[in-house]
């Protein structure tokens, strides 16, 4: 059986104006411009502005210069009184987001993109060049498809006749994609379209014994690879030896010459697309004889401000005597618009209001890194402690944090970087884990190669220094570095 009762509950939710902050807080710089160009295509009550206001600075002797409070406007939808819309507060942006050392006659500069040929297209210019009828084309142009960009073949024969069976009708055997492989493999770069590492390497000396076919430095290196892979691969030297009966020296030139392969015959085509990935900082800290100074890099994106025609419109419609229904219609219309533009505009505000007093934060904790760019004297930081003094929820420093840079005079880094857990020493002083990991890759550096120092031996030379952990955090750090184990760094 129903029945109606009355109770009072007490519910937390967030606003549209503060999911809209939210959301914008996680974005990069290099990614405002669009975010923000979608804004003006979407409502037409926002504008850009002309007038420029000088960048925000962050004083390290305090807090932002500007204000930190969001004020978040409320309106009554059903109130058509527009007295509150004819003020000039947001017809001229009141903050900036690009950079001021620029005249207004000059043009935006902005980063070209240059257009180069992919991987796969260097690869179909050379066939191109070989004689094959139409089918044989087609299937050869889905093996170089099927090529990823370090250069090599991973999908299996099989799957790609189904493929081929499936997309384009196209029946075909594994001894037709082996043959046509085969004259994918002559292509450039040298051992490009292998199956695997020991293929990919036996291309390149099978080329190199095209041209000196006497070489017996060659002939060593392919019999290396061809019957002792495994062992050259897991640097068993000692094994090596043995089988191939050579000495110290001459294994040592054999591999050598091995070494100066090409493991990933596609990389170079791959390195020239991530260089084109450019990295816009979010921060710039610049150091002005000991002082450091703070600003938003925020170049390219323009100032706003409500949409003069908007508020034309609005004073017309209060001048008017006559006000119908139609015209009431349209003016909640354009109330709802400039409601949204000016919870933007403040929202944008409030972001850079936000970054600013997060990213100074960091900079007082870190400051003598930023001072000297030393990674020893980073100072264990995690989420919290920047919440605790910025008074702002760990929410909003993660989303600060999360893909944002910051550029200094050492270089350009991830702002989440520079968390990290902190560790004991010896003396009871509390270090970041960071600091560890610097002085273990210093360590594994300085090494002597041809006796390269075991995950227990690294760990007994940090106890010395006086960073008591365990191994496994000590082989933890190495991973994390991306440095292998003892075995695989030795050197002949």
């Amino acid at each position: 059986m129903l029945k109606q009762n009355l109770s009072q509950k007490q519910l937390q939710k967030l606003s549209p104006q503060q999911i809209q902050l939210m959301k914008l807080l996680q974005v990069p710089t290099a990614s405002l411009e669009q975010r923000i160009k979608e804004e003006l295509e979407a409502n037409p009550a926002l504008d850009e502005g002309e007038n420029a206001t000088p960048d925000e600075k962050f004083d390290l002797t305090g807090e932002s210069t500007a204000d930190d409070e969001f004020d978040e406007y409320e309106g009554d939808q059903n109130d058509v009184d527009l007295s509150e819309y004819l003020g000039n507060e947001y017809e001229q942006p009141d903050y900036k987001t690009k950079d001021t050392n620029y005249s207004d006659n000059e043009d935006k500069v902005s980063i070209p993109i240059p257009v180069i040929d992919t991987f796969q297209d260097f690869l179909d210019q050379q066939l191109g060049m070989v004689i094959l009828d139409d089918a044989d084309q087609e299937i050869a142009q889905q093996l170089i498809g099927s090529i990823d960009e370090d250069g090599y073949l991973r999908r299996p024969l099989d799957s790609i006749i189904d493929d081929l069976a499936f997309t384009q009708n196209i029946e075909t055997t594994t001894d037709k994609l082996e043959s046509l492989l085969k004259v994918i493999q002559t292509f450039e770069p040298t051992g490009v379209g292998a199956r695997s590492l020991q293929e990919c390497l036996l291309i390149q000396i099978d080329s190199k014994l095209k041209q000196d076919a006497k070489n017996e430095t060659l002939l060593l290196a392919r019999k290396t690879l061809f019957k002792h892979f495994e062992s050259f691969s897991k640097k068993h030297y000692e094994k090596l030896h043995r089988q191939l009966g050579l000495s110290s020296e001459e294994l040592k030139v054999v591999v050598d010459e091995i070494l100066k392969l090409n493991p990933k015959p596609g990389s170079a085509f791959s390195s020239k697309s991530k260089n084109d990935q450019y990295i816009i900082p979010d921060f710039i800290v610049v150091n002005e004889d000991g002082r450091l100074e703070l600003s938003l890099n925020s170049r390219n994106a323009p100032d706003l401000k409500i949409n003069n025609s908007y508020m034309n419109m609005i004073k017309d419609f209060n001048k008017s005597k006559k006000k119908d229904k139609r015209q009431k219609d349209t003016m909640m219309f354009i109330k709802q618009k400039i409601d949204s533009a000016k919870w933007f505009i403040d929202a944008i505000k409030q972001r850079q209001q936000t970054m600013l007093k997060t990213m100074g934060t960091i900079l007082r904790y870190q400051y003598d890194y930023f001072l000297t760019g030393d990674e020893i004297k980073l100072k264990p930081m995690i989420l919290k402690d920047i919440a605790e003094l910025t008074h702002l929820d760990i929410s909003t420093i993660s989303r600060v944090s999360n893909s944002k840079y910051v550029q200094t005079e050492f270089g350009t880094f991830k702002l989440k970087d520079f968390f990290s857990e902190s560790l004991t020493t010896d003396s009871g002083e509390e270090v970041s884990t960071r600091e560890v990991k610097k002085i273990l890759s210093n360590q594994i550096s300085n090494e002597d190669k041809r006796k390269p120092l075991s995950d227990q031996k690294l760990t007994e030379a940090l106890k010395e220094k006086g960073y008591n952990i365990a191994r496994r955090t000590v082989a933890k750090y190495r991973e994390q570095l991306n440095i292998p184990v003892a075995r695989l760094r030795k050197e002949l």
